[in-house]
């Protein structure tokens, strides 16, 4: 009876191990469905007029981007938590899409908010509820012919594949911090984070979201190493990327860890 009972033990563990495992691994964000939509461009061939924008990557060439960017209408970029998502979009359906239909990828990184003074099918291409995307020029053009304006397209969220682990870039002052995250992998996003300094007896401390991808703390951290939690947004997986930044950490400097989502 105790062999039967400890074999019913074993197997029992065994089985919510592999839940467990079953449960991370579903964590991971897959590509979704083709779905129709539009797309246009803003700025010229150089794509300076995307540089900063509202998720805050700031120079997009400097922070990993290059000109692959989409400014997403309100009702993808969900106040900020769509910065650093992935999509495919190719051209279908237009005299001006090029031809064999070509995939571009792209990373959202600001937002094309809407013109109320416009009508929705007529100027106001981003009024929600549309689903649209203002591209750079460059990646435009990758599908399109510029001259086109505006084309119909088929899009499909993917994961985001990036080199490296996430980086931090720290901006504020001694009693507040501000963390612009990117380099974001797997879905791409983050919806929640929390610090933890070095100094012993301190515990999470949960950030807030400020705007786009930055996330903000009161907390007296200097001259201790840092550790982040985040969970992204969409999966709800979350991710320990401990030693993110030295003890030594300044503001105005980035800090890239090894972790990151898949």
């Amino acid at each position: 009876m105790a062999s039967a009972a400890c074999t019913s033990t074993a197997i029992l563990v065994l089985l919510v191990s592999l839940a467990a495992m079953a449960t991370t691994a579903d964590a991971r964000f897959r590509a979704m469905q083709w779905t129709p939509a539009h797309a246009t461009f803003y700025g010229d061939e150089t794509a300076a007029e995307t540089m900063g924008g509202a998720c805050g990557y700031g120079n997009l060439h400097a922070t990993g981007y290059g000109t692959d960017t989409a400014a997403l209408s309100t009702t993808l970029f969900l106040d900020g938590y769509g910065c650093g998502t992935c999509y495919q979009l190719r051209c279908v359906g237009a005299p001006d899409c090029y031809r064999g239909s070509p995939v571009i990828t792209v990373t959202a990184t600001n937002l094309c908010p809407p013109n109320w003074a416009q009508d929705s099918n007529n100027g106001g291409w981003c009024n929600p509820p549309r689903t649209h995307f203002d591209l750079a020029k460059p990646a435009f053009m990758k599908m399109a012919a510029w001259r086109a304006g505006i084309v119909p397209v088929m899009y499909r969220r993917v994961p985001c594949k990036r080199q490296g682990g996430i980086r931090f870039a720290f901006q504020g002052n001694p009693h507040w911090m501000l963390v612009y995250v990117m380099n974001v992998a797997g879905a791409g996003d983050v919806g929640e984070m929390w610090v933890k300094g070095s100094a012993g007896g301190q515990g999470w401390t949960r950030m807030s979201h400020n705007w786009g991808v930055s996330y903000q703390t009161g907390g007296q951290l200097a001259g201790q190493g840092l550790s982040f939690k985040l969970t992204s947004y969409t999966t709800g997986q979350t991710i320990l990327v401990a030693d993110a930044a030295p003890s030594t950490w300044s503001i105005g400097l980035t800090y890239q860890a090894r972790a990151n989502f898949r």
